[in-house]
């Protein structure tokens, strides 16, 4: 028995726990987090807040600045996107032009706004001024010959492994989280996943930095992945300013997935088809208001990029047209190299890309020129058509004509250029920089597009009387435009890539402003997916999720196999029993010493190891804060005091040291299921609620645990595959 003295001495220091300690309810690094506790603590949050609002006119005040803090979260993170995105846009035109010229009057300026500034520049000579001089004009005072060709060809390559190097040298030392897309691991955080630093503000920095210099170097890759990564570092550090998104897990990952929504919204001037990719692609958790916030911090992020105006046409891309008609790499030896690898594929692709014109310029300029439509104006090859001196059409209205040489020119140009991105692409994408898969996706299919475009438009013109043309293509008449091709093409690649759908179409729809042609392009999209199902059902981000062993539970993965949960729970036939804590029988050093032999997320409590009757679970990380705390601020409190977990005290000897009451840390309602539950309702339990791990009983009593980690494993080896590919907790 305990005597009074003990009893009343300690009740105070017993409920010492009672109060919150530091960091109770966050979570280690590559853990998951637990759904339904965050929502619990902010539904606990919210009616504490609605109750003290009562009281007074201040309380009241801060309820209502609790309630627009999301909105102004918003704001703040379309604002900086936007104006992100702007600089690196900039940024990426002036250092494009650096490496073929340099401005006179102002070296800051890109070849076109240099020239912009020029009295000199005329209609037919709008690319030359003398303000704008090339390399070889500067260094050999020649524009023209061999010897001015073979100048500005090395000075291309030696600014291309410039940036490569300084982008690459970057990553490594300051920022290795700064490499690749960003979204295979933007999904698996939003999906519940704690990757400390990968979006800090020095990752937000250096990929800024660093993504102006890869794009810039030439190499074969986009900004527009990119810039999701960095909307979603900026939607990380304004969470961190409000205590409402800081302390909560679950809400802080509502503000990411508008985040990333204002990422695409920035990287294609398309505030819905960013909202839709969000909820589409990216997003695990995805509530009705999110809906609306998304699509208010992407509408703020693309009228922040639009007052910007990078590229001087009030428009948000550079390629938008109007018809009138990840530190990654596994497998390859060069890829323990990151420097070198990232110096020797600059290089390749300097030394190639230069002698071609498509692949010379940069590939959002070359994406811009596939999907023109060729009118009377237009000075590139492939608009070098033969035209009827006798044609009396409006200029928007021109018909289909004979393609000239330089058409012909453009087309095994096109071909080649097909054949080096589709391969260097395959290399550049996972190298340890920061690396988009849009931008050159989009590229080879506008290729291909606009070459197949051609290709029917003059068997239009030669063959008007074959059945497939007879009923729209009269001659004389705008039958075939094959910019329009490019961009069915685009989308079909990207939807290849990517797996997107709808989302997919209205990007596309946004970027062009042809809504007349959104039929085609969801025939692309539908058609191109049931393709690229063919060969894998994973788009490019999950086969990259999957590589990186992330424990990513994806929605769209159907599991439909008769195993049942007492198959896959732990421990099996033949292993070590479970480990438990009992509620009220287990000294601190008891405790101490589990935690110390195992690496387990938690531990299920019981009544006790007789009878096995679940009581709750305890996290690692809260007991060994929990221990932590009171040693250090709870007198009493040594290696041989009872823990328990229960209201009262347990009954102890008169001489015996203080308990130490723990039940503030204990989760009384873990998730269980019996047995006999079929694991296809487990696994939608685990999709759905965002569980990280499952208790599995029979009768009330504990037989064993099912964690997420497990739940991937199974599903990995019922798909033949390797189950230990599943490498974080």
């Amino acid at each position: 028995m305990v005597n009074a003295g003990v009893m009343s001495g300690s009740g105070n220091l017993m409920d010492f726990l009672d109060e919150p300690f530091p960091d109770v309810g966050t979570y280690e690094d590559f853990h998951t987090i637990d759904w339904l506790r965050e929502k619990s603590r902010d539904t606990d949050r919210h009616r504490k807040i609605t109750s003290k609002s009562k009281e007074s006119i201040w309380e009241f005040i801060k309820s209502l600045l609790d309630a627009w803090s999301g909105w102004v979260v918003m704001l703040l993170i379309g604002l900086l996107a936007g104006t992100l995105a702007g600089v690196i846009d900039l940024a990426v035109d002036w250092m494009t032009d650096l490496k073929e010229g340099v401005c006179l009057s102002a070296f800051w300026y890109s070849h076109e706004q240099c020239c912009w500034t020029s009295n000199e520049t005329t209609f037919e000579d709008r690319d030359k001024c003398p303000l704008w001089q090339k390399w070889s004009e500067l260094l050999v005072n020649q524009s023209e010959g061999a010897s001015a060709y073979i100048v500005n060809y090395l000075m291309y390559i030696l600014w291309a492994l410039l940036f490569a190097f300084l982008a690459v040298s970057l990553v490594r030392v300051f920022a290795p989280y700064a490499c690749g897309s960003g979204i295979p691991e933007i999904k698996t955080i939003l999906s519940g996943f704690i990757i400390r630093g990968y979006l800090g503000k020095w990752t937000l920095l250096i990929k800024t930095v660093t993504l102006v210099l890869v794009v810039s170097s030439g190499l074969s890759l986009g900004k527009e992945g990119p810039l999701v990564h960095v909307a979603c570092c900026c939607g990380n550090f304004f969470s961190s300013l409000f205590s409402k998104y800081s302390k909560n897990e679950g809400k802080r990952r509502e503000v990411l997935s508008a985040a990333a929504a204002a990422g695409v919204s920035v990287a294609f001037g398309a505030p819905i088809g960013g909202v839709l990719f969000s909820l589409e692609e990216v997003s695990y958790y995805f509530p009705l208001k999110t809906l609306w916030r998304s699509f208010f911090a992407a509408l703020v992020a693309a009228f922040t990029l639009r007052s910007i105006n990078p590229f001087g046409n009030s428009r948000l891309v550079l390629f938008y047209v109007e018809y009138h008609t990840p530190w990654r790499r596994k497998t390859t030896r060069l890829g323990k190299y990151p420097v070198l690898e990232v110096i020797v594929v600059t290089a390749i692709t300097a030394i190639i890309a230069y002698p071609n014109p498509y692949t010379r310029q940069s590939t959002s300029e070359l994406i811009s020129e596939l999907f023109n439509d060729c009118g009377a104006l237009e000075s590139s090859q492939l608009c070098d058509y033969i035209n009827d001196p006798n044609m009396t059409r409006p200029v928007d209205d021109i018909p289909d004509r004979p393609a000239g040489v330089g058409v012909y020119t453009a087309m095994w140009q096109l071909a080649l250029a097909l054949i080096f991105k589709i391969v260097i692409t395959i290399f550049t994408f996972g190298m340890k920089i920061p690396s988009g898969l849009f931008i050159p996706s989009m590229a080879v299919g506008a290729m291909a597009g606009r070459m197949v475009g051609i290709g029917v438009e003059q068997l239009a013109y030669h063959h008007h009387d074959w059945i497939i043309f007879r009923n729209w293509c009269r001659p004389g008449a705008d039958c075939v435009t094959p910019g329009l091709y490019a961009m069915v093409g685009a989308a079909a690649c990207l939807g290849g890539v990517t797996r997107m759908t709808v989302s997919l179409v209205v990007i596309m729809f946004e970027l062009t402003g042809g809504l007349e042609y959104i039929v085609p392009l969801m025939a692309a999209a539908v058609t191109s997916k049931w393709v690229a199902d063919a060969f894998g059902k994973e788009g490019i981000y999950e086969a990259h999720i999957h590589l990186n062993g992330y424990p990513f539970l994806d929605v769209k993965d159907e599991f439909t196999h008769r195993t049942l949960a007492t198959d896959v729970m732990r421990p099996r036939r033949g292993e070590p029993p479970l480990s438990v804590l009992t509620q009220d029988s287990m000294t601190v050093e008891d405790v101490e010493t589990l935690i110390k032999e195992t690496d387990y997320n938690g531990f299920p409590v019981v009544v006790s190891r007789d009878s096995e009757r679940l009581i709750g679970f305890a996290q690692r990380r809260e007991l060994i804060l929990a221990i932590k705390n009171a040693r250090q601020r709870q007198e009493g409190i040594v290696s041989n005091s009872i823990m328990y977990f229960t209201e009262e005290p347990p009954e102890l000897p008169a001489n015996s040291p203080h308990p130490l009451k723990l039940r503030r840390i204990l989760n009384l309602s873990p998730f269980t299921v019996t047995d006999h539950t079929p694991m296809e309702t487990v696994v939608d339990i685990f999709r759905k609620l965002g569980l990280r791990q499952c208790l599995v009983t029979r009768s009330g009593r504990l037989l064993g645990i099912i964690t997420k980690k497990d739940v991937l494993r199974h599903m990995a080896q019922m798909a033949n595959q390797d189950p230990e590919s599943i490498m974080f907790n």
